[in-house]
């Protein structure tokens, strides 16, 4: 007993709360398509089932860690000791790439339907600019290790999921019928976007980081 407690990993819990601050700041306040736009093509085109919204959510926050982890091990240990930081782009997208194959194998042995109710917009994943920003954002962050990178990752992948699981259960109740004709389809679905990023702004006086 003694034994195991001095051999146990000792983490700080200061350092747990700021891998929770970390974490619901990059999934609420600073939402990666709320708040900066990125991964807008997808959720505008997936965004009309509520299912096919939730099984790309998943896709996105599980690509969007493991990318965030293991592109941080990348720049710390490889790109930035080697001073090749200039082909990081490519090195990253090289490793979206892959994970987004293993998605796009898993999800079509697991969920035939939901692989095809995806369709094209499943292998996409590998240029949504959304899943690359968060990479980017992460090597910008000041004195965010593995562990950091690794929540700051799963927060933004999260947060993409919540608009667009909340942007299909909207468009999944609206008629739109009853709505202006120029107003239908990507339009609504645009000015629903606002109303609910406007509403993440609540949160900006409560986490920051």
């Amino acid at each position: 007993m003694i034994w195991a407690a001095a051999t146990a990993p000792h983490v700080e819990p200061g350092f747990l709360a700021q891998l929770l601050v970390i974490f619901l700041a990059a999934a609420l306040t600073d939402n990666i398509l709320l708040t900066r736009f990125l991964g807008m093509c997808s959720f505008l085109a997936i965004s009309r089932q509520m299912k096919t919204s939730i099984g790309l959510g998943v896709a996105v926050v599980f690509v969007t860690t493991c990318t965030a982890g293991l592109n941080y091990l990348i720049h710390a240990y490889v790109t930035t000791p080697l001073h090749i930081e200039f082909l990081e782009y490519i090195i990253f997208i090289v490793v979206i790439a892959a994970f987004v194959q293993l998605v796009e194998m898993i999800v079509e042995r697991v969920s035939p339907p939901l692989y095809f109710a995806l369709g094209i917009f499943l292998p996409l994943i590998t240029v949504n600019c959304a899943i690359l920003g968060v990479s980017l954002f992460m090597i910008n962050k000041q004195g965010y290790g593995f562990w950091k990178s690794l929540v700051f990752g799963a927060g933004s992948g999260l947060g993409w999921m919540l608009a667009i699981v909340l942007m299909a259960g909207i468009r999944e109740k609206i008629r739109e019928d009853k709505v202006p004709e120029g107003l239908r389809g990507a339009g609504l679905t645009l000015v629903i976007s606002g109303i609910i990023a406007l509403a993440f702004i609540g949160f900006s006086g409560m986490i920051k980081f």
